[in-house]
């Protein structure tokens, strides 16, 4: 649905009393040099996006795009109309998840119009950050691709951030004394972080462009500020490309791990049994049923027995104990 509409006329919000759905009289009123239009929409129907691209004059190809959503990050031109593409992202921390949604944008000389996908993609809050900066609102729509993808990638850097403390636990976990098993929370990340990459990687382009003034249509005077998004966008690639790194040293330390303590297993095995095969030797020879045997009839032979599996017994602990098998 269209969550939010208004003209917006020298970094001023105008005319408040006229119901977003209303799109041809909102577009009439931005009449002057430098006024445009904001719409925002939030899961549209198609018979929605049908109106704005008549209204507007929308391409039917980003129309489809922007209706179907499941898009690669992208910057595309159709005649004098940009369209942008951007995965938002945020993290559930309880299931190691990171959720996508979706923000498509379409920017014209006098209008920019967002259709959200998805619940963790609210632009409310930046519409109303950028109202109250007047001086950034002047820009036109320059000013809300910049102040949408600020808003984007500041979700970003809170996501990488939670992935960061995760890929923390693992490590503790991996390098404890206790025995762990890691590798279906060591999977689950690389997954997410690979989630986070198919967002971030394809968007340093348009970001790039934008902050060096090559994109018509995009305010040169908005350039500084594309550059400090630009900025924070690299942070979060170097970050997830260091964070599955880190993962995969913690997979293979796991790995190690393992065979390690199942080296010390079966050398625990091996001395457990050593130690219950002497005295079981000693118990099969004196158990042995033949009439000529030494010391069958010796009155201390029942004690010399007992006493020679206890020292055999003791005397292969000590080994053991000192070698570390035990």
């Amino acid at each position: 649905m269209i969550v939010d509409s208004a003209v917006y006329r020298a970094g001023q919000r105008i005319v408040d009393d006229i119901p977003p759905s209303e799109l041809g009289r909102l577009r009439k009123l931005a009449c002057e040099p430098g006024d445009f239009v904001w719409v925002g929409l939030h899961e549209p129907s198609e018979a929605e996006l049908a109106t704005v691209e008549e209204e507007f004059g929308l391409h039917p190809l980003a129309v489809e795009d922007a209706f179907n959503a499941h898009q690669r990050p992208k910057l595309e031109r159709y005649e004098d109309t940009l369209f942008l593409t951007l995965k938002s992202l945020w993290y559930v921390d309880a299931d190691d998840a990171v959720e996508t949604g979706e923000i498509n944008m379409f920017v014209g000389s006098d209008f920019i119009i967002t259709v959200r996908h998805g619940s963790g993609s609210e632009l409310h809050t930046a519409r109303r950050d950028l109202e109250a900066r007047a001086k950034v609102l002047t820009h036109g729509p320059s000013a809300v691709v910049y102040a949408v993808c600020d808003r984007v990638v500041d979700a970003y850097l809170s996501v990488v951030a939670s992935l960061e403390e995760d890929v923390d636990e693992v490590e503790t976990s991996v390098f404890s004394t206790e025995r762990t098993n890691d590798s279906a929370r060591i999977y689950t990340l690389k997954r997410e972080i690979a989630e986070t990459r198919r967002a971030v990687l394809p968007l340093r382009e348009p970001m790039r462009r934008f902050a060096t003034g090559a994109v018509p249509g995009i305010a040169e005077e908005s350039a500084p500020f594309f550059r400090d998004v630009s900025d924070h966008l690299t942070k979060v690639a170097e970050t997830v490309d260091g964070l599955d790194a880190l993962l995969s040293t913690a997979f293979d330390a796991h790995l190690a791990q393992i065979s390690v303590q199942q080296n010390e297993d079966m050398r625990k095995i091996s001395a457990g049994v050593g130690l219950v095969a002497a005295p079981t030797l000693i118990a099969g020879v004196y158990g042995m049923n033949f009439t000529h045997m030494p010391e069958l009839s010796w009155l201390l032979g029942y004690p010399f027995a007992l006493a020679l599996m206890f020292l055999t017994s003791g005397g292969l602990w000590f080994f053991f104990k000192r070698s570390g098998w035990l």
